[in-house]
Parts: C-alpha cells; structure tokens; sequence
C-alpha cells in the first residue's frame, strides 16, 4: 500500500507534465491558437503552474475570469497575453492597463472604462464579448452596433486595441450551439462593417472545440480539457485522449474494527451489517469533498475501491472495508487517473448530483497542492 510522505495527512498531486501534454494534444487536434483558461486558481489545479505548464504545451494566450487573477500571474512572472473577462460594476481599469491585461469588454460602459486607462503611449488591448444566447455577460445584438463603432473610433485614435471578438456556448445541443455560432458569425460581420478586424475570435471552450468544429475560428479557449477531464457526459479523458492531472488522497487516520450494528457518522445513515473495519479518511467538506456524495464517492484502499459509509462530515469521513487489512498511513485515494487505476473524478461528481468542474475546483486550501511529473 502506497503511503503519503511523513506528517502529511492530505494532498493533491498535479501532474503538471499532463497538463502540457493535454494543451499539445488538443492544440493539434483543433489545429487552433489555444487560449489556457487557468482562472479559479487553475480549476483548483493552482494558476501559476497550470499557465507555465500550458504554455509549454503551445498555449499562445492565457485566461482568467477578473483582473486580480491576472495580476497575480503577471506578479508571478508570467508576461504572456492574459486575458480577463469578468469585471466588478464601475471598475477602474488602470492597474490592468499598467500590466498589460487584456479585457473582455462586455458592455459599452466597460469600452469606456478601459479607453480611459489609455495613456498616450499605451493603448488598452480589450476582446469584444457579444451575447449569442447564454444570457450572462456580453454586448447585447440591440447595443453591438453603437459599441462596434465606438471601439473602431477608440482604436483608431490609438485609445484601444481590439484583439479579439468573443462569446461562449451553452453546450445544451447541437442545435443550439449552432443557433449560438450562427449569431455570432453575423457579430463579426457587423463587426466588420464598422472598421473592426481583431485577430483574434473564439467561441468554442473545451466542448466545442472538440466537438464543433466550424466553432473553432481558428482560436478556442482551453479549460477542463487542459487539465484532463472530459466536458462530455458520455466520453471519458482517455476516450479524448487527455490524462487527468489531479490525484486527491490522504493518510488513512485511524482504523477500528467494530460489531455489527455499530452506527457511522452522523445521523447514523450508514450501520455495520455484520463485524467490520471501519478506516477513517482525513478529508471533509471543508476540504470541498462534497457532503451531497455522502453513502457514494469512491475511495480506493489498498487495491480495493469502497463507497463512503455515512455522512461526511467538516473534516472527515468514514470507508467500511469489511474485513481487507487497512493500517493506518495508507493511502486513500479519491480520484485521479483512472488508466492507473484510480477511480475517476466523474464517480463523486455522479454521487453529489454534480459535474467534474465543480468537483476539481472545489478541492479547498487546506490540501496541499504537490507538483509531479511523469
């Protein structure tokens, strides 16, 4: 049995070396520019290594959601292109002008906004976001000519510079994906019409750059995917050919063996059917192990793979392994590759009614992050 280094009780090791295979793989599957998406600390994978780690697969542009994430990256030593989609009502732009961020600009009081962190050397680098269906952020149809204009106006007397026209699918069926890119094919026209050539446009994420290529125009913005998890229900990472590259485990803290009937965790949703071993695992929702998966999950124990017994609580839970030798210090591992035995990501996100982004993401700071490569 696999045992975690001395006086670790919790850990997630990333597998970073997956994650520039990934970008490498899809960069030439796409045959497009790649935009890394390493916002939320990089899917829970941590930024700073997953941009470094993706810009070695060939990722030309990183993204982030808000404008802090991307100053860190830059604070970090990252100076390649980011850019930020996601902005706080009346933000200033003037720390991400002298950073050189660039912005997604979704309405034409953000155009302004960012114009206005222009100095007379330094234009502000902005992608355009239209709305074609999501109904979150981007420019309205209704409002996009007004803005287009603008934006031509604004980079013409060296204010802006606009990289890149963008939006996002919903990934609700072929049918509306297309319905979405069909919309915003007719935004880049108007685009077009007003004086606007970006070099950049991206529509397609993970799901479409796969799946949809007439989305891809030549760019598409990496994020699951990257880390090796699959954005489609009914294929696996190793059906993609991506590998995983987040293993969560922790030490095993105490192992009892107890009667039949010995009620577990709270609420004793869960009693021993007969004389059992009960191993308890040092992981909890605290540590975004989702309570939802409570009686489901999947943890692997010494070669066995065993469901959670019970609730599981802030800081903990409880694994009934009948009668298998379990000692304490051995490894108890919830998810990671499944081509190495592992279970898969996908059997807690089943158990807590959820999807495999939220359960990666969520994975709190208390476990430490251990970079690995293979």
């Amino acid at each position: 049995m696999s045992h975690l280094p001395a006086g670790v009780m919790r850990e997630a090791l990333i597998d970073t070396t997956a994650i520039t295979e990934n970008v490498r793989h899809l960069r030439r599957l796409t045959d497009s520019d790649v935009i890394a998406v390493v916002k939320a600390d990089g899917y829970g994978h941590g930024a700073l290594r997953s941009a470094v780690a993706a810009l070695a697969g060939g990722a030309s542009r990183l993204g982030v959601a808000d404008v802090a994430e991307a100053i860190a990256l830059r604070r970090a030593g990252i100076d390649a292109p980011i850019l930020a989609w996601l902005h706080a009502p009346g933000a200033s732009f003037a720390e991400a002008a002298v950073f050189g961020i660039e912005l997604g600009i979704s309405s034409f009081d953000q155009l302004v906004a960012a114009a206005a962190a222009a100095t007379a050397d330094r234009a502000v680098a902005v992608h355009l976001k239209v709305e074609t269906g999501l109904g979150r952020n981007g420019i309205a149809p209704a409002d996009a000519p007004v803005v287009f204009a603008e934006a031509a106006r604004l980079e013409r007397i060296g204010k802006l510079r606009v990289v890149g026209i963008f939006s996002h699918l919903s990934n609700t069926s072929p049918a509306d994906d297309r319905a979405a890119l069909d919309r915003f094919t007719e935004a880049l026209a108007l685009a077009s019409s007003l004086g606007l050539t970006p070099p950049l446009r991206h529509l397609a994420a993970s799901h479409a750059a796969i799946d949809l290529p007439e989305a891809r125009f030549g760019c598409v913005r990496l994020g699951i995917a990257m880390y090796g998890l699959s954005p489609f229900a009914d294929r696996t990472s190793a059906d993609l050919g991506l590998r995983p590259a987040m293993t969560l485990r922790a030490a095993v803290a105490a192992v009892r063996r107890v009667p039949a009937g010995q009620g577990v965790s709270y609420g004793y949703t869960h009693r021993t059917e007969g004389e059992t071993t009960l191993a308890l695992v040092p992981l909890g929702y605290a540590d975004g192990v989702p309570r939802a998966a409570s009686g489901g999950g999947a943890v692997r124990i010494g070669g066995e793979t065993y469901p959670v017994a019970g609730r599981i609580a802030m800081d903990q839970f409880v694994v009934d392994v009948g009668d298998h030798p379990v000692a304490v210090g051995g490894e108890a591992m919830l998810f990671g590759d499944p081509t190495l035995g592992a279970p898969a990501v996908e059997e807690w996100a089943d158990s807590a009614g959820t999807i495999n982004y939220e359960i990666v993401t969520r994975i709190g700071p208390r476990v430490a992050r251990r970079e690995v490569t293979r």
